[in-house]
């Protein structure tokens, strides 16, 4: 009896189980919406409130000006030794915002993630995406940047919208 109850709840959750374990193979994000999705095969997967840049409308155009890239790019690589719980790279600044910034006369900045709460203080509260505080990144809770560190692999493609 003890077997066939092993079998029935492991048939029930194997379903469950590799939902969890789906990869993305695209991720969206809408600033307007402060929401990340996490795509496969052109559906939504799973979504997360997130909180970006300070000063978060508008294209991120130049280094310090607390905005979050709008556009296309990669996430080409993870960071587990970032200032913050995990962090995932974006590829900016792509040729575009790069001949943008040569064009003003400007630093175009960099190093903008995808990244959980800040290692440095306690955990920010269960409201952190109803607030923009990062200098141009997009934030998770560290409990949703688990999931997407599980769901994407380095060269992901993003889009970040307005």
């Amino acid at each position: 009896m003890r077997m066939k109850n092993t079998l029935f709840w492991l048939v029930l959750l194997f379903p469950a189980i590799c939902l969890g374990m789906e990869k993305a193979d695209f991720v969206v994000v809408k600033k307007s919406e402060s929401r990340l999705y996490l795509m496969t095969e052109g559906r939504v997967i799973k979504k997360y409130p997130v909180s970006f840049g300070s000063n978060p409308r508008g294209h991120k155009c130049k280094k310090g000006d607390k905005r979050t890239p709008e556009g296309f790019y990669l996430l080409d690589y993870k960071k587990e030794d970032s200032a913050f719980y995990k962090a995932i790279h974006i590829s900016y600044p792509n040729e575009a915002d790069m001949r943008q910034a040569r064009q003003r006369g400007v630093d175009p900045g960099g190093m903008i993630m995808i990244h959980g709460q800040p290692k440095d203080h306690v955990q920010l509260s269960i409201d952190s995406h109803k607030y923009n505080w990062t200098d141009g990144c997009i934030a998770l809770s560290n409990k949703d940047m688990d999931v997407v560190w599980q769901a994407v692999e380095d060269g992901t493609p993003i889009r970040i919208l307005p």
